[in-house]
């Protein structure tokens, strides 16, 4: 656990000898962060939902989503500069208001991520499956889960250089498929008008309302604009972190928008035949977009680049997950606390790493026996990690109110209490946005999102209260203004 409270110059707290190398540059964290945001995930499994509920209009939702996040990512940044701790949500909760505090938004966000891990492994697997010969059947898809899941283990517990130069493969690879094939479809292949993307083409919601289809379409930017986070789970193995993460986050905000605008443009305006996306009768557009464009060759090319680019996803956010697994365990948080707070000579914590394979492994098996739960966890995941960056932001301002100016090497200034209540209301209604029912008669079907949180909320609530975890750690909490003196006191 963090064994002090007094600051370093890095704006961390003095923890004796460090545990993990430094071995992440700015450009390696930005990769890891925009790899684990993943335009091209968020693209490919929601496009033709969210053209059919709202029209190409819905390619606004992008432009909406990144401001809030980025609003998000902003407050993130100033916490981050002036706790540069591994684990991210959890010590940053734990720092703004207290232990129990940092519980629920920590336990929250950590089965959010076993769950996103879960929907990529088995998203990519269908992908992978797509260039095989055998036929996908669910025992296949779910050997092939398990071993992406695997092979992305293996190459984290090699060590974080080699985390660092996947994710800047797999930055390489999103680019490629989605500005770069962006790009090639509006220069050669562009059918629609640019006009296009104001057209709802007559798309209403059932009260009568283009407003209620177009907020029903949110999910696409919703779900596209979270990972960013990541840049500072890893912290303390980025150099000049204090300075650093900040940027990362805001870069992997920033180029996300811009990827992900330039591919549905891309995917709209070569759409010959769009009203047929936008009224369903082509259930899956893109792929007949590729083989359009790019032929049966050049379209299973990309679907190559595409599987490299989830599987670098797949990795940064085990790499995520891990260290907040990691340092839930260093402040004995969690039951297994001692074993998963281990770090290798690998400068890795292996054991935690282990763990975060395994979960999603589990909720794999399950898939496979309950395949309609796939789409019922994933919709409580993006609410989850919703819950979780708000309580975060929500803590910021309280210490804000109490009179805390963030000391970090990086911050904004005078604009950050009003950033703070922008990022608070859009994260206000984000959540209320993903936790409209769905269109279903079956009560859970309607309700999933709120179920599923409810759940992990209501088990969380109970173990804390039962075994009391935050009683055993001596780490600091809500300090928030005294270590911001601390740091500026230790700069005079």
């Amino acid at each position: 656990m963090e064994k002090s409270t007094q600051p370093t110059a890095q704006g961390a707290p003095e923890a004796g000898k460090e545990q993990f190398q430094r071995s992440i540059g700015l450009i390696s964290n930005f990769s890891l962060g925009f790899t684990y945001l993943s335009p091209l995930t968020a693209v490919y499994s929601l496009f033709a939902l969210a053209i059919t509920l709202a029209g190409p209009p819905a390619i606004w939702w992008i432009v909406i989503a990144a401001v809030g996040q980025l609003l998000v990512a902003l407050v993130f940044g100033e916490i981050a500069s002036q706790y540069p701790i591994t684990g991210g949500l959890y010590p940053w909760a734990r720092r703004l208001w207290g232990k129990k505090y940092a519980w629920i938004a920590a336990w929250v966000y950590l089965w959010a991520l076993v769950v996103t891990i879960t929907s990529i492994a088995e998203y990519t697997s269908t992908f992978v499956a797509s260039l095989v010969p055998f036929s996908a059947t669910p025992l296949h898809l779910l050997m092939t889960s398990v071993i992406l899941l695997a092979v992305m283990m293996g190459v984290n517990l090699s060590g974080t250089k080699n985390l660092a130069r996947v994710a800047r493969i797999g930055f390489w690879c999103e680019i490629v498929s989605v500005i770069a094939l962006g790009i090639y479809l509006l220069l050669f292949h562009r059918s629609q008008p640019f006009s296009v993307i104001f057209d709802s083409m007559g798309i209403l919601s059932i009260s009568g309302s283009y407003v209620g289809a177009f907020m029903a379409a949110s999910l696409m930017g919703l779900f596209m604009f979270f990972g960013f986070e990541a840049c500072g789970n890893v912290a303390e193995e980025v150099q000049d972190a204090s300075r650093k993460i900040p940027v990362a986050m805001i870069l992997s905000i920033v180029f996300g928008a811009i990827s992900a605008i330039i591919s549905v443009l891309g995917y709209l305006l070569s759409s010959p035949n769009l009203r047929n996306i936008v009224s369903g009768k082509v259930s899956d557009p893109i792929p007949a977009i590729l083989n359009e464009a790019l032929g049966p060759v050049g379209a299973k090319v990309f679907i190559v680049i595409a599987i490299i680019a989830m599987l670098s996803c797949i990795l940064s956010l085990q790499a995520a997950l891990s260290r907040l697994i990691y340092s839930f365990s260093r402040d004995q948080m969690l039951p297994g606390s001692r074993w998963m707070a281990k770090i290798s000579t690998h400068n890795v914590p292996d054991n935690a790493m282990i763990i975060s394979c395994l979960l999603p492994v589990i909720f794999c098996v399950w898939v496979y026996f309950q395949p309609d739960n796939l789409a019922r966890i994933t919709a409580f995941a993006v609410i989850g990690i919703y819950l979780s960056f708000q309580m975060v932001v929500l803590a910021a301002l309280r210490q804000r109110i109490k009179g805390w100016k963030p000391a970090g090497e990086w911050h904004i200034g005078a604009f950050g209490l009003l950033t703070n209540i922008l990022a608070l209301a859009y994260g206000i209604v984000g959540i209320y946005l993903l936790a409209q029912p769905a269109d279903s008669p079956n009560f859970i079907d309607k309700w999933t999102v709120l179920i599923g949180l409810a759940v992990v909320l209501i088990i969380g609530l109970t173990y804390m209260l039962l075994q009391r975890p935050y009683g055993k750690s001596n780490a600091p909490e809500n300090d928030a203004i005294e270590h911001a003196e601390a740091l500026r006191s230790l700069r005079k």
